[in-house]
């Protein structure tokens, strides 16, 4: 089947041979309805031009997209969920189905899929996902990429046509399969899983791989000093995802180690919610009974996640190296905290000191204000010499009284970062577009009542106006 000449096949990841993954046949579906295209990132990969009965070809039967992988390969790793060692996980209901290269950037890509059918890794699972599975994964990756997290994309929702059987949802109910566009698919969980079978030559062969492809920053002459490196580079990035989280008000939900990027992509989206005001006790997963990964405790666990990345580099640089690593992670952390609250509010950098006295206060304000979270980033974009719109706020008298005092203060000293940065006509709407638990029912229960998804295609057209006015292109 035809596809566009501008799209640029790769097949690195079978380089790395077979023992990182497990060759695998794609589910026979039997009916294909698509239900979601991303045309702007398909344009990003030359698959723009792709018909729909070519989309869905390559898609929901998976026929092979010319010059990558002739078959899906089921991705080999390990984990600790919820912080318990599991070696029995690995791609259960997915696979990696091609790798390409982007066409801006060169940036190597994957597609990866999410309910394409039993691998050696079902573990008695069915390896089919839920079509709400399906919509929830969408709505998540499109308004995270809106607020400036950087994220896996949905690239493709196909409805599948089977029926199937969960406890959380009321069953039966539709089938579909996702196409997810990731910079990368290597988890720490496929390092852990390398150290657990004590086989040191292939987890410094994924490194070297991972280095090569996706962290070059990390590259050294010397193995010891890739180590470092590479751990470094993957702290930045994953402490840089986690505080934007913080500062999107977003709560993943599951952070095993298997979910967590080399690359520091957010992916995987399960149990995911957004806090209507800032909490820290927040929790997505109605299982996490311990409230282990809620909103709050999120950097502390990406730290321990990244403690467990350290391990597995023992065989090559001295645990000291790495300590001292690990030890700047919160440093880093807060940096990348401090840089995204300016994101959000569209503000030039008044240094350091001042940037972290601004974070600290709005997020005291935030905590004691219990003001809804969205409603404080919609209201002061700009700072206050483009903040017009804040007296008519339904959130004014707050703003007027003693605790909104510190932050206000602190507001005055900043410079938006261009002068139209609050002019979208976004900035015009009476509400901020959201995307809290009430409203993502709201749009599922249509779509199983009737067959209606216009309040899905209506969420999306905000969230991509949001995108606009956020001016978050996210092309990372």
């Amino acid at each position: 089947m035809a596809v566009a000449t501008e799209f640029r096949p790769a097949r690195r990841h079978k380089e790395l041979g077979g023992a990182f993954y497990d060759p695998v046949t794609p589910a026979d579906f039997p009916a294909h309805t698509l239900r979601y295209r991303n045309q702007r990132w398909a344009e990003r990969t030359g698959l723009d031009s792709l018909s729909e009965d070519e989309w869905i070809a390559h898609f929901g039967r998976f026929e092979p997209l010319p010059g990558s992988f002739e078959t899906p390969l089921a991705l080999r790793y390990h984990g600790h969920q919820f912080q318990v060692y599991n070696p029995q996980i690995g791609d259960g209901r997915g696979f990696l189905f091609a790798q390409c290269y982007d066409l801006k950037d060169g940036r190597l890509l994957d597609f990866g899929t999410k309910g394409s059918g039993q691998t050696p890794w079902s573990r008695q699972g069915d390896g089919r996902l839920t079509l709400k599975g399906g919509v929830r994964e969408v709505l998540a990756t499109e308004m995270l990429e809106a607020l400036g997290v950087y994220t896996s994309k949905s690239f493709s929702l196909i409805e599948t046509g089977e029926q199937l059987w969960r406890g959380d949802e009321p069953s039966p109910t539709r089938s579909s399969v996702l196409v997810r566009l990731s910079h990368s698919h290597i988890r720490i969980g496929s390092f852990q899983r390398l150290l657990y079978l004590d086989e040191h030559d292939n987890i410094r062969r994924l490194m070297d791989y991972s280095i090569e492809n996706y962290l070059p920053e990390a590259q050294r002459d010397a193995v010891e000093d890739r180590a470092v490196a590479f751990l470094e580079a993957v702290g930045k990035r994953v402490a840089d995802t986690g505080a934007r989280w913080m500062m999107a008000g977003f709560v993943h939900g599951v952070l095993n180690t298997d979910n967590i990027n080399i690359t520091g992509e957010s992916f995987d989206y399960g149990p995911w919610r957004f806090a209507p005001v800032l909490d820290p006790s927040f929790t997505a997963a109605y299982f996490d009974e311990t409230r282990l990964y809620a909103f709050g405790r999120q950097p502390d666990v990406l730290l321990w996640n990244m403690t467990r990345l350290a391990e597995c580099l023992l065989p090559f640089a001295e645990q000291s190296k790495l300590e001292a690593v690990l030890r700047e992670f919160g440093p880093v952390f807060r940096s990348a905290f401090n840089a995204a609250l300016l994101d959000r509010l569209g503000l030039k950098s008044a240094g350091e000191e001042t940037d972290q006295q601004l974070a600290t206060a709005t997020w005291q304000f935030l905590a004691d204000g219990r003001m809804r979270f969205e409603r404080f980033f919609f209201d002061w974009r700009g700072g206050t010499g483009l903040a017009g719109r804040v007296d008519e706020s339904p959130e004014a008298e707050l703003y007027r009284g003693e605790s909104f005092a510190p932050v206000r203060a602190l507001l005055d000293r900043y410079e938006p970062r261009s002068a139209d940065v609050a002019s979208h006509p976004y900035f015009g709407r009476a509400e901020p577009c959201t995307m809290l638990i009430d409203e993502v029912e709201a749009i599922w229960a249509p779509i199983a009542d009737s067959d209606d998804w216009s309040a899905f295609e209506t969420k999306l057209a905000a969230i991509a106006e949001m995108r606009e006015a956020y001016m978050q292109d996210n092309f990372r």
